[in-house]
């Protein structure tokens, strides 16, 4: 089975699992982020980001130039439905 086919599967089980009210809702804000032209805006595998400071597990503010002072870094971005 490809990811694809394994994708739908999980999408086709959690489509039954969500309540309709909830579905619509997250479906509203995937139409939403698409009318708003977002897509367009995010980087690209392998393009180079912009510096950026986030905040590390104690809550410190930490910028991106810092970080990669010590290597490589990586940046995990957890996103919902869409």
């Amino acid at each position: 089975m490809s990811l694809a086919e394994k994708l739908d599967e999980i999408r086709r089980h959690y489509d039954q699992e969500v309540p309709a009210d909830a579905m619509a809702l997250m479906h509203r804000a995937v139409a939403d982020l698409e009318a708003s032209g977002a897509a367009n805006r995010i980087a690209g595998v392998g393009e180079q980001l912009p510096s950026f400071t986030l905040p590390n597990q104690f809550g410190e503010t930490l910028s991106s130039g810092e970080v990669l002072r010590f290597g490589p870094l990586v940046l995990t971005v957890y996103r919902g439905f869409w």
